[in-house]
Parts: structure tokens; sequence; C-alpha cells
């Protein structure tokens, strides 16, 4: 059933009091018209039938429990005792890896990169070569990488909450995930090789295409015991200001709404004894933090500054004592040069990434680091994102928090002045968080169910796309497989006035899933990209694996894509036009 959103949600929009009047001299674009997503020969004029064929039979194949289940135990028979691997590489590229993959390198790729984009379809180059562990390797990395050395040394010692601690029956992060890759830590030797990948795809959707995109994921570029600890301190300071916000009774308020009173701050905050009233009140002297007399969330995140040792950061406020303490009693040397080092390491990324002219997707990963992801990312976009969009973080609706995310976001990105880049997605790792949450002892961080994910993702695109209509900085890129969805987001295009040809609204599917949406939007101009996984067969067979997983449910779920693509074979039958290829 589609959502919908009532003309009360528009109206206590935070936006509705810069709504247009009437007596606005500013000129709409013309209407956008609406795409038929039933035109199969629009929305296959990209592929010839042989390939229409491949999809049928992937996706086919997809729906059969026990291939998929026992997938990597018949990979290895067939390529061992059956085929040999020549021919098992080659029956790869004829099915599995053909439908899902570009190619084995930079070179292979450009061929389809180059056909997408003459059909109007953009891409998201994405590197998705794993490591092929067993789930006691991931466990043994991820405990190894996760745990500090003080708490190897003095366990239980500090006061960290079981959410942000490795857990070694979670340690395999690819369990209950089936379509994000998945990187575990080795050594600074290894994060290096990670980053060097990367520079090679952002050169690659540099060389192969005018407006592309590369995807990173940043526990590709460090040790994510950092990222764990940041993720929080970050949300330890988030509590606390809620805490204070309940002292004044402003809790039940969004994030955005809640504004505290400056003086009884100040006060709460002596009382508490988390500084010395001289301290707090130099807190608060900087040039805007609390001008108005009032500090919101926004001013708030501000007072956690950039210290000149990283560790420095890592102090959390203890509600009980009333105090600032280090999350860690101690840091060694060398894991704050690992935490500098992964820093330094997407700074260069980002750098290069404007040398390119390539925008770079930062991925979204688990709620126990999602919090310094966002936060790296956000600091990545103030630097970069001054004249253009290049960074674009990513926000996942299946959280109960999502929207809060992305209003303070935005409203940062508007108050500094920089261009604000989300990519939408409902989000990848629901079962994995779930049982983590249950089996751990915290709080569900996901949404209720699918219709209210589905609520969530309508509301946070609904407050970017008002952002757009009235401030032209922010971009979206609308991450969805579900046709309600980009219906959606179209209607509310033509009802906001916001034309195509301003690229700052995106839509984006993987390769090889759902062309019916993607090729008839890029044919009627508007911007699409497809995320375009490469990399040598074997290496990318993990992947393959996860998206096999991924195919079974959503063709169990409904039976429209194959539908269709039964329909256009039929058609090209009765028209004559069975051995059709397409020109470019």
């Amino acid at each position: 059933m589609k959502p919908t959103q009532t003309q009360g949600e528009h109206a206590n929009s935070p936006h509705a009091n810069m709504r247009v009047g009437a007596g606005d001299a500013r000129r709409r674009p013309e209407s956008i018209a609406m795409i038929d997503f039933e035109n199969t020969k629009e929305a296959y004029k990209s592929k010839s039938t042989l390939e229409l064929l491949r999809s049928l039979l992937v996706f086919k194949l997809c729906s059969y429990d026990l291939l998929v289940d026992r997938n990597k135990e018949v990979r290895r028979r067939v390529r061992r005792k059956v085929l040999g691997q020549k021919i098992f590489e080659q029956l790869m590229k004829m099915t599995f890896y053909g439908q899902f993959v570009a190619g084995e390198d930079q070179e292979a790729i450009k061929p389809l990169v180059q056909k997408n984009r003459a059909f109007g379809v953009g891409s998201v180059l994405d590197y998705s070569v794993e490591e092929d562990l067993t789930q006691e390797e991931a466990e043994k990395k991820e405990m190894d990488s996760c745990v500090s050395e003080a708490e190897k040394s003095s366990p239980g010692e500090d006061h960290r909450e079981k959410k942000y601690k490795a857990h070694r029956q979670f340690g395999d992060r690819r369990g209950g995930v089936v379509s994000a890759r998945t990187y575990f830590y080795a050594d600074e030797a290894k994060c290096d090789q990670h980053m060097e990948t990367f520079l090679r795809c952002i050169q690659a959707s540099g060389g192969s295409s005018e407006d592309g995109f590369s995807a990173i994921k940043m526990t590709a570029l460090g040790r994510p015991q950092f990222l764990l600890q940041f993720s929080e301190v970050l949300v330890k300071w988030r509590r606390f200001f809620s805490f204070l916000a309940a002292q004044q009774g402003k809790e039940r308020m969004t994030a955005l709404e809640q504004k505290l009173e400056l003086d009884q701050l100040k006060e709460s905050l002596t009382k508490l004894g988390v500084a010395t009233k001289d301290d707090i009140q130099n807190w608060f002297t900087g040039e805007k933090l609390g001008s108005s007399g009032t500090i919101d969330l926004l001013d708030w995140n501000s007072l956690i500054n950039d210290r000149t040792k990283i560790s420095n950061l890592l102090v959390v406020p203890n509600l009980e004592t009333g105090q600032l303490e280090p999350l860690l009693h101690k840091f060694t040397d060398e894991e704050e040069r690992q935490m500098k080092r992964m820093l330094q390491r997407m700074d260069v990324l980002a750098k290069h990434a404007v040398q390119e002219g390539v925008r770079l997707m930062v991925d979204a990963e688990q709620t126990y680091f999602q919090p310094a992801i966002s936060r790296l990312t956000l600091e990545m976009q103030r630097i970069f994102n001054k004249e253009k969009p290049i960074i674009f973080n990513t926000y996942q609706c299946y959280l109960k928090e999502a929207y809060d995310n992305v209003t303070v976001d935005v409203e940062l990105s508007r108050r500094e002045g920089w261009y604000f880049g989300a990519k939408l997605v409902r989000g990848a790792y629901m079962y994995q968080e779930r049982r983590r949450a249950a089996e751990i002892g915290y709080e569900d961080p996901i949404n209720l169910d699918y219709e209210a994910t589905n609520r969530m993702y309508h509301r946070c695109l609904d407050f970017i796309l008002e952002e757009i209509e009235h401030n032209r900085n922010a971009n979206v890129m609308v991450a969805s497989h579900n046709e309600d969805t980009v219906k959606f987001t179209l209607q509310r295009m033509n009802e906001m006035g916001l034309s195509p040809g301003e690229n700052k609204v995106y839509f984006g599917q993987l390769l090889g899933m759902c062309d019916q949406i993607s090729f008839p939007l890029g044919q009627a101009g508007f911007p699409v990209y497809k995320y375009v996984p490469y990399g040598p067969v074997n290496e990318v067979l993990p992947y393959l694996s996860r998206r096999a997983q991924e195919n079974r449910g959503f063709m169990k779920g409904s039976t429209r894509e194959r539908h269709l693509l039964w329909i256009e074979l039929k058609r090209r039958l009765l028209s004559r036009e069975l051995f059709y290829s397409p020109s470019y």
C-alpha cells in the first residue's frame, strides 16, 4: 500500500513558514510528466534478448531455497569436481556475475558504463572484492580489532555500554546481511591497500563518466575500535543533552525543537559538577554560542571540538558523578596513531574525488559504528561541499532516529552554508541489528515494521525535498527499488516544481535489478544511477552469494519484474524483434 502524507504533516513541516505565497514572483518549472513503468519496450531498450533471457534465468534460480542456502557448497563442488576453474568462471560470467557485476577491472567495466550512460543511466562504482573468510576467522579478526589494549589488560574496569563493545557471537558482521560488503581489519597496511583500491575506483569513475559517484566504507579505512568508541561518546553526549532538555520540560520535542535556556543550562551544569562555573561560562562565550539566549543540539555538538590528541575527544559525562570522564582509562600511542591514520585516509580520498570531479558516497554501516561514521562524513562535507556537493552521507530509514538525524544535519548545512548531500536507503542490517539488540540487551533501534519504515523514508525524503524547494543547496539520492517510493518522489517533485534538469534529486538502484524503474527514469531525463560492482570473478563471489539471497526474498515477494520481462520477450517475438540488440 502506498504511504500518503496528510496536509497536516505538510502544515507542521519545519519549512512551513518558508512557503511560497500567492504573490511570489518566482516562476515554477513546467509540470513533470509521470513515468510509465509498464512500457517494457522503453524499459528494456538497452537490453538484448539474450540479456533478458539471462535475467529470467538468474531470477528463477534465485527463487530456489536449496540452491541459495547452499550456494557456497554448490560453487566449490561445481568448480572443483565438475567444470574446472576456467569453465566455472565463464559460466558465472554468463549468469550471476554477468547479471550483477560489471567486469573485472577499470577497463573491463567501461563498455557497460558507457552503454548505460547512452540510455540515460549513470554509475556509482563499487569495488566489491571481499575476503572469503570462515565465520571463526571473521570473529577472531573482529574481536582483535575492536577491543582496546586497556580493555584487554583490565577487563570490566572501563564503563563501556554493551551496545558499543564487541561481542564474539556477532563478530562475523556478515551474518543476516544480504546487500552490503563487509570489511574486517587486519592491519594498517591492509587499510592502505583498501585506500589505494578506493583511489583507483574514484579514478575509474572519473574516467568512465562525467558525473559519476564512487562508494566507500569507513570500516575499510581503519581499526573499527575507534568507530565504536567515538560512536559511544557521541551518543552519550546527545543523551546528556536530552537529559538536560527534560529538566527544562522539553523531552517530548523533536531534536531540533529542543532549545535550552542558556541561564538554566549553566545552572544545571554547575549543580551537576560537570565543570567549574568559570569553565562552563567559557564554553558558551564563542562568537555565536548562546547569543540568542538558547542552546540547541547543533550548538551542543560543537562543544565536542577537535583537540590536539584525538583520544581527548573520547570524554563523556557521567550522570551519576556529574564528572567528565575518559571513555577508557588509557590509550596507547599506537592506538592514537591508528585513529589519525583513519582520518588521513578519508582526507586523501575526498581530495582525490574533488580532483577527479567525482562524488563520494559514504555507505552506512551498523548502528554501533554509524554515529561516528556520520560525524566524520559530516566533517568532510563541511570542508569539501562548500561549492558543490562532493561528499554524500547515507541515512538508513529503518532506524527510529532517522528523521532526527536528517533534520539536524540539514539544519547544520543551512547555518554553515555548505551543500547537503544524502543517500536515503531503507537499510541492510535489520535482522542482524534486531537479533543483536535482543541478545545483548539494549533497545531495538529498528522501526516496528516495514510500513513504519516506509513512512520514515517518505518523511525524511519529503523534508529534504522541501529543503531543495526553498534552498537549492540540498541534494538527495532516492536509493530504492520500491516503485511506490519512486512515484511518491515524482509526485512531490511535480507539486514543488523541482525539475529533473536541476540535478538535485537522483534515483539509484543496483545493477541487474529493477531496470523497469531505472531506464524509463533515465530516458525521461531524470538523474538515475546504478550501483555498479566490479572485481575478479572469484573475489566477488561473497558479494554474488548475498545478491542471490537478496533476490530470493525479492522474487518471492513480487513477480512483477519477471512478469515484465516475459511481456517484453513476447512483444519482441510477435513484432519479429527477437534478435534485437541495442545500438548507441
